[in-house]
């Protein structure tokens, strides 16, 4: 997501002075906007490695996708590192739309592209709800959907470290009614049925939480079912309790001052 996350490392060379205020000032300036519009708040960071594979997994929520970009934009901010986001493949539906994720750093979520990803030494962020937690009804929020398990086999096979992340305040921003799922045409897609598409301000809160080293598993472990679902349960549950202790303290969502947030 280099015209997101790193805006002085874009080719201006045969720009105009517009072109260049478009494509890397304007994308950095409107984060920076939207980070104090949430009062985002980070902790963790110094789990995440400066450098080398790492795999990010954090939970999913709010319909829009901003929990990704936003947890992008605070690794590039903070630790100037670039992570790549395995998106669904309803980003990748049509030539245009598949160029313009290509464009903002998007790749088309596979095991396979995955392992290619952290073989390079990249940092990538894969969210393993998927759009089952991304387009869960808001009555369910922060509660976390079952966790595909395909990023266990990536980080066994490239013996990547998993640092889970609890992204809060998501579910708020963008409240969704219900999902549709077609049975005929688009068999098995869900549709989220959004209240809002302008993002409410709800306080945001990322936490990074200490990683997972997976030196111990090479990629014969891939194929141990048994294995495979205890780490990716694992996982969960840290991701969930960390949820749960946080929505138990929180005590205001919009405003600085109000009445104590009830437990989801």
């Amino acid at each position: 997501m280099e015209q997101f996350f790193a805006p002085s490392k874009i080719k201006t060379q045969g720009m105009s002075k517009t072109e260049t205020l478009f494509q890397r000032e304007l994308p950095h300036f409107l984060l920076e906007i939207v980070r104090t519009y949430f009062r985002l708040e980070i902790e963790g960071l110094e789990h995440v490695p400066k450098k080398g594979r790492v795999l990010l997994v954090p939970n999913h929520s709010g319909v829009t996708g901003l929990d990704a970009v936003m947890v992008g934009h605070e690794i590039y901010r903070n630790i100037n590192r670039i992570a790549r986001t395995l998106a669904h493949p309803l980003w990748f539906i049509g030539p245009h739309i598949r160029v313009l994720s290509k464009r903002i750093g998007l790749v088309e979520a596979s095991k396979e592209a995955g392992k290619k990803l952290l073989r390079q030494g990249h940092a990538v962020i894969i969210f393993p709800e998927g759009e089952a937690g991304n387009f869960k009804p808001t009555a369910q929020r922060y509660r976390l959907t079952e966790f595909r398990r395909g990023f266990v086999r990536m980080a066994m096979a490239t013996k990547s470290p998993i640092v889970p992340i609890v992204v809060i305040g998501a579910e708020e921003t963008n409240i969704n009614l219900s999902s549709l799922k077609f049975h005929s045409m688009l068999k098995g897609v869900l549709i989220p049925v959004p209240l809002n598409m302008l993002p409410l301000p709800a306080k945001w809160k990322v936490i990074f939480l200490p990683p997972i080293d997976m030196r111990q598993y090479s990629s014969k472990d891939e194929n141990n079912s048994e294995l495979v679902h205890k780490i990716a349960s694992e996982v969960r549950v840290r991701i969930q309790k960390r949820i749960d202790e946080e929505i138990a303290k929180r005590d205001w969502i919009y405003f600085p001052k109000g009445s104590r947030t009830k437990k989801a």
